[in-house]
């Protein structure tokens, strides 16, 4: 596998909470783009109960009869542009992509900013270094979330987590574990249980290099989000990302987060 491209330039000069996509991704949209739950509702028109009238109508039969052709036309027009609408409102619905939230390394912190981040994704896939069961709750509270340990959870209640995890989620087959070198020789050697030998997943997540990444290989998307709490100083800055599916593929998205102070983050790593 040839190495992963570097995205740290490009986010290091992000804003907070701004999306960097990748030049390879089939979409560019920002992570955060909302789309309505529902279509709108339809238009209810107003009328006046059976039989009534208003004031000075003429009681002449045949002018009647006009206005109500006039009036059941207009309701038709009315009835018409409202299921238009609908049915406008449903398709773009449908067509916006369906997402994946992925964390790595937050190493017992968890910005609160990722929970905004993630809010309508419909699953969160975690690659380890935990540290801090609590974290998963917080997670769980947006969207079920996938977790595996990393190094930083052993000996911490996290360290039960799996190694490694073969799922599914909105026909996208992934595979995540935390350390890379290790996930792909267990790959290629077919010892990945869940994964037939030779099969290969459309999506690969790991983390532990701290370093966001992404890169396609023979029809796989091999990310690192990289980390979500950034401790070293030498890291590049805290990162997490979105994952798009699309009909026409996958994309993807890194959310830089806020940097804390370096003497705190560490700290909390020794904690």
């Amino acid at each position: 596998m040839s190495a992963l491209p570097s995205t740290s330039a490009a986010h290091r000069a992000a804003a907070p909470g701004a999306s960097v996509a990748l030049e390879q991704s089939l979409t560019r949209l920002p992570p955060r783009v909302m789309w309505p739950a529902q279509p709108p509702p339809l238009p209810v028109a107003q009328g006046r109960p059976d039989g009534a009238r208003k004031g000075g109508e003429s009681r002449d039969p045949t002018t009647r009869r006009a206005k109500r052709r006039a009036g059941s036309q207009a309701a038709g027009e009315r009835r018409a542009k409202a299921t238009s609408a609908t049915a406008k409102g449903r398709a773009e619905a449908a067509a916006l992509p369906t997402r994946i939230g992925v964390i790595s390394d937050n190493h017992g912190y968890l910005d609160p900013a990722v929970l905004e981040i993630f809010a309508g994704v419909i699953h969160i896939i975690h690659a380890g270094d935990v540290m801090d069961p609590e974290i998963l709750e917080r997670l769980a509270t947006v969207a079920p979330v996938t977790a595996v340990a990393g190094n930083m959870d052993s000996g911490q209640p996290t360290s039960a987590l799996p190694r490694e995890v073969v799922g599914e989620v909105a026909g996208v087959r992934f595979l995540v574990g935390h350390k890379r070198k290790r996930l792909l020789r267990d790959l290629a050697a077919g010892s990945i249980a869940g994964l037939a030998a030779g099969e290969a997943p459309d999506l690969v997540i790991y983390g532990h290099d701290h370093l966001p990444a992404a890169a396609w290989v023979e029809g796989t998307l091999y990310l690192d989000p990289g980390s979500a709490s950034a401790p070293h100083e030498e890291d590049d800055g805290p990162t997490v990302a979105i994952v798009e599916v699309r009909t026409a593929g996958l994309s993807v998205c890194f959310v830089p987060l806020e940097r804390r102070d370096a003497e705190e983050a560490k700290v909390r790593l020794r904690e």
